[in-house]
């Protein structure tokens, strides 16, 4: 996530990072849900506060985006949502999948997904932004993991992903 704070932040989009109570805490496992989307509100609460922007794209990456997506629909200064791989499905347990509430959103939603993350089988989310229409953006790195690396540095990869981010921003 800092490269790509720092990589928006370049490029002259404002961009927040935080972390979840969890993290601060240097706990494994997460906060429960309504935490999780307690603090991520408080974010936003505090970026609107501090910068009054027009409009804010969240998401994250993984669960900071998944938390995003929870929370999108509730907040009308989000102008849309940015998935940095998706956890669509727990590793190997493809029925297991977190999209029912994907589809009720009405925000464009950008998700970027490596076509090797096990988070997310490639036909699988296909076929979920497929469903979605043309709210849904979907963008493959082709060999990248979850962290969207297709090596150990990556940094092509994640070049390529802050392009398209910021594109697509700047067509919202």
């Amino acid at each position: 996530m800092n490269f790509f704070h720092e990589a928006f932040a370049a490029r002259g989009l404002l961009s927040v990072k935080f972390n979840f109570e969890y993290m601060e805490q240097k706990r494994k496992v997460p906060d429960p849900q309504p935490k999780l989307r307690a603090r991520y509100r408080e974010v936003i609460d505090e970026v609107h506060s501090k910068f009054n922007p027009k409009r804010i794209f969240i998401g994250g990456k993984s669960m900071g985006g998944r938390v995003a997506s929870y929370i999108a629909g509730d907040i009308s200064l989000v102008g849309g949502l940015i998935f940095l791989g998706y956890p669509l499905h727990p590793p190997g347990k493809t029925d297991q999948l977190r999209d029912q509430h994907l589809y009720t959103l009405v925000k464009p939603m950008l998700f970027i997904s490596g076509t090797r993350d096990t988070f997310a089988q490639r036909d699988l989310l296909q076929s979920v932004t497929d469903r979605i229409g043309s709210r849904a953006t979907v963008m493959w790195i082709e060999g990248g993991d979850h962290s969207l690396k297709v090596n150990r540095k990556g940094s092509n990869s994640l070049e390529i992903a802050v392009e398209a981010v910021a594109q697509w921003i700047a067509r919202q």
